[in-house]
């Protein structure tokens, strides 16, 4: 990952308090047992880019509130999302899509 979409809150994947250690796995069984430990937050953000162009995860919320930067963290060290662009106007922001196991991970049981 490049520097650029680093939070300057951003703490080392291995030291994260919500990193889980099999995220990397790549079997079904791996993604099913990663999906156990997704909060509802993070459910809820990541579907909400199942209809978007390319899989783009919102900035912000149903209520117009910026979503937490601890929920987009997590979501990138577990593989769910990736950071997709650099926003010039917010560089601290941090544009994000859905990868495939983000997918499978918000799509409906």
């Amino acid at each position: 990952m490049s520097s650029s979409f680093e939070s300057p809150n951003a703490m080392p994947a291995n030291d994260h308090p919500e990193a889980a250690s099999d995220h990397d796995a790549a079997a079904p069984e791996s993604v099913k047992s990663v999906a156990g430990a997704a909060t509802d937050g993070q459910r809820k953000w990541l579907r909400r880019g199942l209809d978007q162009p390319g899989g783009k995860l919102p900035l912000f919320d149903d209520l117009g509130q910026k979503v937490s930067t601890r929920t987009v963290q997590s979501c990138i060290e577990r593989g769910w999302a990736e950071p997709w662009f650099n926003n010039p106007l917010k560089p601290g922001w941090i544009v994000c899509k859905l990868t495939e196991d983000g997918r499978r991970i918000a799509a409906p049981s």
